[in-house]
This record gives structure tokens, C-alpha cells and sequence, in this order.
């Protein structure tokens, strides 16, 4: 397109000149021809394009090359240079229509006077145009500007409003986790029976890791850092003190990144809460696996030996669980067998993560409170 632009722009003024009823002189096609010819030269120096006009102006028929290169001035140049282009655009040819022919004052200023509108017309189209593009870009940049302190100050409220809402679950759930620890403490003070002191004591463990795992996760604890990637053997040793047959089986490579194992852990803890809940008596698989450079979690439980209860249909926990594994880059998928039995299958990235490794808050929670 630009190639066939430059051809029409040197070939319409040049076909002008050559069908001019009148050639003042013998010189005056060669030299318009020739500044129709260094037209192209215009697009990285205008000056040099205009200057190649002024003696076909002289010669009478300069002026389809002039209004092509005067354009290319209003485009590119300061006012003062097209100020300047526009007088000699005008003064050159005027005056010497005016002394060769003897014009009287009336029709010297006519002369004059066409010739501005002539040299100015085209200068001005392209300082217009100019304008308008400048302006266009300056109003899409405000308007881009406006766009991202919208989206700035949304973000800051929804800060805001998820401080508001951390504060509130510490308060209230913390209140009562913190009960629960209490009453589990006195009553492994009081009883006298060992298997009941016992279940008080974990109890009692399970409050407090979870008032602390609370307090982590909405960034009000950093001192403690979340669980991870070795915490998820112990996990399992407490899912099978309170009573789950879990089977547990670690075929990996190495220890992943720490946000990793901190979705790692997630997922083996999210699965084994929904087998407490929905399926206690039926067996667990935990495997852990490298696939293609990448760490893969697998719990599987078979169809329990008693029906599920009722009472609790359960959260959002899956759904919060996804978005914490897509959020460390894997994928989870769950699965409902024909038998009974249930899946939970994630496929996490083992190398290094753009969540730094001292990141309490992975997964979870302050960024969405109602999945924690």
C-alpha cells in the first residue's frame, strides 16, 4: 500500500505538469518534473522535497509537486519551518508573476493571495492531521490512565474489604477453635481414662494447628510457616490416629518448590477431610509420584464398608482446592467411580515457582476467604 501511495504521489503531479496548456518557459517542465521525481525523498526529509520544488515554482508549473511536499511539511515540521516553507511557497512565484507582468495593486494582492491559499492549504492538512493523531494517542493514554487507577482503586478495596473479612473469621472462628483447644486440654486433665485422654490430646493438637494454619493463611501469623511438603507424612500419621486405614506410598524424586509442597499438602488434606466426612471407613490410597518432571498427588478411597452420613453435603473445599493448584501452576481433577469409590488427582509443577518460598499465604485464603 505505502508503495503504491508513493507511485500516485509522484506520478498524478507529474501527469499535471505534463498536461499544462502553458509553459512560461523552456526550463519549466524539466524542473517540475524533477521535484515530482524527488517527491519520495520527502518521507525522511521534507525539507529537501520542498526545496526541489522552488525552481518549478519559479518556472510556473511547480506547484502539484509543491502542494504534495507542503503536506509532508505540515506532517513533520514545527510551525516556525512550515511558517517559513508556506512564505517562500508563495513569495517566489507571486513576485515574479507580479514584476514580469506589470500586475496592478488589486491583482498583485489576488496573486498573493492565491498563492497562500495554495502553499497554506495543504501545510495546514498536514499539521491537522498530525494534531488529530497526537490528540487521539494522548486521549487513549488518559484513558488508560483513568482505567488503571479504576482498577487500582478496586483493588485497594478489595484489600480492604478481604482485611475486613480475615478479621472477622479470626475473631469468630479463632474464638471458638480456641474453645475447643481449652475444653480438649481440661478434659485430658480430668478423665481417667487413657484412650479418652488420648482423643482429647489430639484434639486439643488438631484446635491449635488449626487456629494456626487460620492465622497463617489470613496473613496474620508469619512466624509460623505454612505446612508443606514435609508435612504431609505427619498428616497422615494424625488421619490414621483418628481412625482412617490409609495407605501411603511416596514415589518421588526429590522435595518440589516450596508453594509445591505447600499444594501438595493441601490436596492430600483436603482429600482425607472429605473421607473423614463423607466415606470414615473406607480405605485410603495416598500416592505420590514424579510424571514427566512434574509432582503427581493421587488419594483414592474405595466404597466404604457403611453408608455415608448425611448431615454435612459438604463445602467448598474441592473448589478451593482447584484454585489453589491452578494458582501454583498444576491442574486437579476428581473423580466419582461406578463402585463407590473417589479420586483426587493433581498434577503440580516441580520447579521453581513465582511464589516465594516464604509465602505463608499460598492457597489460600485471604485471597479467598470462603474456600479456606
Amino acid at each position: 500500500m505505502v508503495i503504491v501511495l508513493e507511485v500516485l504521489a509522484v506520478l498524478v503531479p507529474a501527469a499535471m505538469v505534463l498536461l499544462a496548456d502553458h509553459v512560461p518557459y523552456a526550463w519549466s517542465i524539466p524542473t517540475a518534473l524533477a521535484a515530482c521525481a524527488l517527491l519520495p525523498v520527502r518521507r525522511r526529509w521534507p525539507w529537501v522535497a520542498a526545496l526541489a520544488c522552488l525552481p518549478g515554482l519559479v518556472g510556473g508549473l511547480g506547484l502539484p509537486p509543491t502542494v504534495v511536499a507542503l503536506y509532508r511539511i505540515g506532517r513533520k515540521s514545527t510551525v516556525p519551518v512550515m511558517i517559513t516553507w508556506v512564505a517562500l511557497a508563495t513569495a517566489l512565484p507571486s513576485t515574479l508573476v507580479v514584476v514580469s507582468q506589470g500586475l496592478p495593486p488589486g491583482a498583485a494582492l489576488l496573486t498573493f493571495a492565491f498563492s497562500l491559499f495554495m502553499a497554506g492549504a495543504p501545510t495546514a492538512l498536514g499539521a491537522l492531521i498530525t494534531t488529530r493523531r497526537e490528540l487521539t494517542a494522548s486521549l487513549a493514554e488518559a484513558s488508560r490512565a483513568r482505567t488503571a487507577e479504576v482498577e487500582a482503586r478496586e483493588a485497594g478495596a478489595r484489600a480492604s474489604e478481604r482485611a475486613r473479612i480475615a478479621r472477622e473469621i479470626h475473631d469468630a472462628v479463632g474464638h471458638h477453635a480456641t474453645l475447643i483447644a481449652v475444653e480438649a486440654a481440661a478434659l485430658a486433665a480430668t478423665t481417667e481414662d487413657a484412650k479418652t485422654r488420648d482423643t482429647a490430646l489430639r484434639l486439643r493438637a488438631s484446635a491449635k494447628e488449626a487456629l494456626a494454619e487460620m492465622r497463617a493463611a489470613l496473613g496474620l501469623l508469619n512466624t509460623e510457616p505454612s505446612p508443606g511438603y514435609d508435612g504431609i507424612e505427619p498428616l497422615i500419621d494424625r488421619a490414621r490416629s483418628a481412625g482412617l486405614t490409609v495407605r501411603f506410598e511416596d514415589r518421588s524424586d526429590h522435595p518440589p518448590a516450596p508453594a509445591t509442597g505447600r499444594a501438595a499438602y493441601r490436596v492430600v488434606q483436603e482429600a482425607l477431610t472429605n473421607v473423614t466426612k463423607h466415606a470414615p471407613t473406607a480405605p485410603v490410597h495416598v500416592r505420590l509420584s514424579q510424571e514427566d518432571g512434574r509432582l503427581r498427588v493421587t488419594v483414592t478411597n474405595t466404597r466404604p464398608t457403611t453408608p455415608p452420613t448425611q448431615s454435612d453435603q459438604g463445602g467448598h473445599g474441592l473448589h478451593g482446592l482447584k484454585e489453589r493448584v491452578t494458582q501454583a501452576g498444576g491442574t486437579l481433577t476428581t473423580t466419582a467411580h461406578a463402585d463407590g469409590g473417589f479420586t483426587v488427582d493433581a498434577t503440580l509443577p516441580t520447579g521453581p515457582s513465582k511464589v516465594d518460598a516464604d509465602d505463608s499465604t499460598f492457597g489460600g485464603s485471604a485471597r479467598n476467604p470462603a474456600n479456606a
